[in-house]
Parts: C-alpha cells; structure tokens; sequence
C-alpha cells in the first residue's frame, strides 16, 4: 500500500478510534428462554411478531416450543423460514412484505448469523422504506430505531444478537456486503443453550472458530479498548476450554453454555473494535460461491495471522498464555506461533481443511477489490494490504 493511502486509513481509523466512547454502542439485555420474552411483548401490547428463521430450524422442530408458547398467550406469529446462508436483498424484501402484509409489531429472529442479518436488514427496510438495502451499505445509513428486536442465537459462532452489522449478497452481482448502523443491534438477546445441543459437528466446529476470529481480530487490531480487550480474552479461552469439547461430545451442557457466552463476549467485542482481513476475504468468498463465513474464516484465520508477522507477536503471545495454550516464559514469537500452531491443530482435530476448493482464478480479481472496499480505510488492522496484497492471500488457500 502507498503511503498516502497509509496515512488515509490510518487517520480514518484513529478518528474512528477516538469516537467509539462517545458512540451509542448499547450492548442487548440478555434473556434466559423464549418464556422471558413473553412478559416483554405483553407490556407493550404486541400482538402479532414475525418470526425470522430457516427451514433447519423448523425440520428439527426448535421452535415448536416457542409456538405453543405464543398460542398459549394468545400472540399470534407469522413465520419467515427461506432464510439461506449469505441471505440476498431479494429475501429481505420477501420478508418485509411478509411483516407488513400481516401487521407485524416485533421481529424475533432465530438461527445462525443469517437469519439475524436477513431481520436486521429487514427492520431497516420497514423504517426507510424509501431507501434500498443497496443504498443502506457500509456506515451509518440507517439512522433510525427498528421494530423491537429479538435475537435468539442457535449457534455459538456468530454473536450477530450483539452486533450493529447485517451481512446481505447482491444476488445479481453476488457481493457481500455489510449494512452498520447503532440501530441494528438487538433490544434482546436470548442465550438458551438448549438451542444448540443438536447442532451437527460441522456447524459446532466452524461456528465456534467464527467466534474465534471475531475475539483474535477485535484483540489484535488497533482499535481495541479496555473492554473489547477484556471481552476477547475472556472469549479466547472460553473457546479454548469448550470448544473441543462440544465437538466430541455435543450433549454437555456445560460446554454448550461456555461456547454460547464465548461467542456473545466475541460478538461485544468486535462490535466496537471491529475485524479485518479475514472477514473482509471471507464475506467476498461467501457471496461469490455460497461459501459458510464460519468455514471461511476458519481455514483463513491462521493463514492471515501468519501473514500479519511480526506485528502480531505481542498480541498474540497474550492470549496464548492467558489460555494456556503457551508457557509464561515463552517468548513473544514463540507463544504467537503456538498460538497459531493450536489454531491449525484444532482445524484439522474437527476435520476442517486448510483450502478452498472451487475458487475460479478468474474471480479473484473482482473479490480482492471488493475485499479491499470493504476493508480500506474502516478495518484497524495490524498491518495494512493493498488490493495487490490481498489477491495473493486467496491463492493461499486456493485448493
């Protein structure tokens, strides 16, 4: 990268930097099951919600429960369930014509981060009715309070119930992009773990390093503050300690519980203190080729972390030993490299590859601009990439 474009993202992202206190972050109150929003809805005098989820979720039956429960105190429901990964804007559009055909009050979004996305994007929608997801994109062009927002997670991986972004596909011209605005984030968070005891080994394993990417990139960026460091760390080896765990052994409760926190302080922690890299190549590989962000991101997270270098020893190195993952004696390079070592062990542990198949030549150079656009001058990185610099990481992990 050239050195004034240095100095543009730089400065950006100290000004950015310099902001986030006086930012209306809000973090979601966080509740215990679907009974606790109940009470919720009754007191402000809702009586029709949209539901916000996939056809997964309604095969595996998860949210017959909250079914009953609404029929039992008469809160009538209408259901959105073509939800896909890397939801597209024709799908925000088919979900608010639900919502305003049939009167709806408040969202309740349930699932992975794309059903989260799909009714954060929805709700902007239904406010600005006037303005398209399209001309919604990137900082701040929302502006204006949701319907009342739940978000009930049902994996541990995303910690989008925290979060002020939506993840929306272009589906003409299949790039991802992301919607941020103060007003996307959840009023509500319910953290039932009982929501992901039968998630299958795949989505376990890469969710969790989602949740993982999220606390290593917020931790080793240059915008991190007391709290989003607090928040990575205590993530980091949450993730350490549970996700494995839950891999083999998917019915403990007890990891279930830890990974669903890990992913929430993740969610809180990026949310101010952003991402990088690895996220802006994952969202432009999920919107080319439908690819899961979790799988992304995990394959990509200790290719980048190697790339980055030096610069990311110190940081690295910290969450290494606070995880126990190095030795307090080791130094810097080798707790950091330890640190990746595990990363790639714990990969290959949960048989997630180390590339990507079908990545077409031919694309990489329209995803590294988009990558680029996404990432200059908004992501704090340790060290900035140019788009030259980026086009070079995805033949990293071509397979």
């Amino acid at each position: 990268m050239n050195l004034f474009k240095k100095i543009y993202c730089r400065s950006f992202q100290l000004v950015m930097k310099i902001a986030i206190p006086f930012l209306p972050y809000r973090i979601p109150k966080i509740l215990s099951t679907f009974e606790d929003i109940i009470p919720i809805l009754k007191s402000k005098k809702i009586k029709h919600i949209c539901i916000i989820t996939d056809q997964g979720i309604q095969r595996n039956h998860l949210l017959d429960e909250f079914y009953k429960i609404l029929v039992d105190n008469e809160i009538v429901y209408s259901a959105y369930d073509k939800t896909i990964p890397n939801p597209t804007i024709d799908q925000v559009e088919e979900a608010r014509t639900l919502y305003l055909e049939e009167h709806c009050q408040a969202i309740v979004a349930v699932g992975g981060g794309s059903p989260m996305d799909l009714a954060k994007a929805m709700g902007a929608r239904i406010v600005r009715p006037k303005k398209s997801v399209k001309k919604m994109k990137g900082l701040l062009h929302v502006r204006k309070k949701l319907p009342l927002l739940f978000a009930v997670p049902t994996t541990a991986g995303t910690g989008s119930e925290t979060t002020l972004a939506a993840v929306i596909v272009d589906s003409k011209t299949h790039h991802k992009y992301p919607i941020n605005d103060f007003s996307l984030i959840p009023k509500y968070a319910v953290l039932d773990y009982h929501m992901t005891l039968t998630l299958p080994q795949s989505i376990t394993s890469t969710t969790g390093m989602d949740a993982l990417t999220h606390a290593v990139e917020a931790f080793i960026g240059k915008s991190r503050t007391p709290q989003t460091k607090k928040m990575s760390i205590e993530a980091v080896c949450l993730i350490h300690k549970h996700l494995l765990n839950c891999y083999v052994h998917p019915e403990s409760a007890e990891d279930r519980k830890g990974m669903l926190y890990a992913a929430h302080y993740a969610g809180i922690a990026f949310t101010k203190s952003y991402v990088g890299y690895i996220h802006a190549i994952a969202h432009s590989l999920g919107g080319q080729y439908h690819l899961p962000h979790g799988l992304a991101n995990a394959i990509l997270l200790p290719i980048i972390l190697e790339e980055y270098g030096h610069k990311v020893y110190k940081r690295l190195s910290v969450l290494a030993k606070k995880c126990g993952i190095a030795e307090t004696k080791d130094s810097k390079e080798v707790a950091a490299k330890k640190f990746i070592a595990w990363i790639y062990e714990m990969n290959a542990t949960m048989n997630i590859p180390r590339k990507i198949p079908g990545i077409i030549e031919s694309d990489i150079d329209q995803m590294a601009t988009y990558a680029n656009q996404e990432g200059n001058p908004l992501y704090p990185v340790p060290v900035l990439m140019d788009k030259k610099q980026l086009v070079k990481l995805y033949y990293k992990v071509k397979e």
